[in-house]
């Protein structure tokens, strides 16, 4: 049996000694061949340089690298579109993915799971907001979407080859959500959990704004019921509007005239916010059928370093 590790890198220089010591002792653990794809998402920090002179060290060691920064989601697909092992793992650099966690990964592999979904119980540098957020991210993908998703899924997965063959030929959509997409293929799958220690060094590269971004593209990669929001709204609207005439011929018949001011200027801004909201929904939707129809790669790679033969 082979075994690739595919490692999304972008700016840790101030970790990859580590996480890499840490890695090798993992995989001289495991009693199975071995590969390792880095991949190299743009860095800027040194990173680049730090992993050609491991990979010219480390003969099981590739690394790929990116003309630009392309994102997470496409160094992931592009690590699993190059492995060659009959399981893969998926995992980060910034040692929060505890390479110690391979054997119990490898173990419900050869159980005959085809995808080990890893669940982080704890986060030892996560405080209550991110908790608070996650568990509310998980809740409202559930309540809209008619796929289930694991609550705390990371981007620590391993995949069998036949799940790997999958995502290259079939599942190719620019708009991802790779821990996500991965529970909905159908395949025999298991979870693990395990707690996801502090960063050795530096800081996240997820910010609010990022992540706020990552909710709306896991979103709108699950589900399109955002888009019934305009029925609903219009459905809501019109019963608003009838009793409002009634309550005005009522109050007409009765001789007291309605104050029609005010109650017009709230009732016309409520509407105007609700249609503005439905066609800033509309629009993203429309961008990702876009980014679809214009077929532009999901990565592109500038070189691959490995050992010196």
């Amino acid at each position: 049996m082979k075994l690739s590790i595919v490692v999304s890198v972008y700016n840790e220089a101030q970790v990859l000694p580590q996480f890499v010591a840490e890695l090798k002792a993992a995989l001289a653990g495991l009693d199975c061949e071995s590969e390792v794809l880095m991949v190299d998402d743009g860095s800027v920090d040194g990173s680049r340089e730090l992993l050609d002179n491991i990979a010219a060290e480390w003969e099981c060691m590739r690394v790929l690298h990116f003309t630009r920064n392309f994102g997470h989601e496409a160094a992931m697909i592009a690590g699993i579109d190059h492995a060659t092992g009959d399981a893969i793992v998926c995992m980060d650099a910034d040692c929060q993915n505890p390479p110690a966690m391979l054997g119990e990964m490898l173990k419900c592999h050869a159980e005959g799971n085809d995808i080990v979904t890893m669940v982080r119980e704890e986060r030892a540098d996560g405080g209550w907001l991110n908790h608070i957020t996650s568990r509310l991210f998980y809740r409202i993908i559930n309540r809209l979407s008619d796929t289930h998703l694991q609550p705390n899924a990371s981007d620590f997965f391993l995949v069998s080859q036949r799940v790997a063959d999958v995502l290259r030929n079939d599942y190719r959509e620019r708009t991802r959500f790779l821990r996500g997409l991965i529970q909905t293929v159908g395949f025999r799958s298991a979870t693990l959990s395990y707690q996801a220690p502090r960063r050795a060094a530096g800081k996240s590269h997820y910010s609010l704004s990022s992540l706020t971004r990552l909710a709306f593209t896991s979103i709108a990669a699950f589900t399109k019921a955002p888009l019934k929001l305009g029925i609903y709204s219009g459905l809501l609207f019109g019963l608003l509007s009838v009793a409002l005439i009634v309550y005005s011929i009522v109050m007409w018949i009765v001789d007291r005239p309605v104050g029609g001011y005010t109650t017009l200027i709230i009732f016309l801004s409520a509407f105007a916010a609700v249609v503005l909201l439905v066609v800033g929904i509309t629009g993203y939707y429309v961008g990702i059928v876009l980014d679809e129809a214009k077929g532009r790669p999901l990565y592109l790679i500038d070189y691959t370093k490995e050992k010196n033969p």
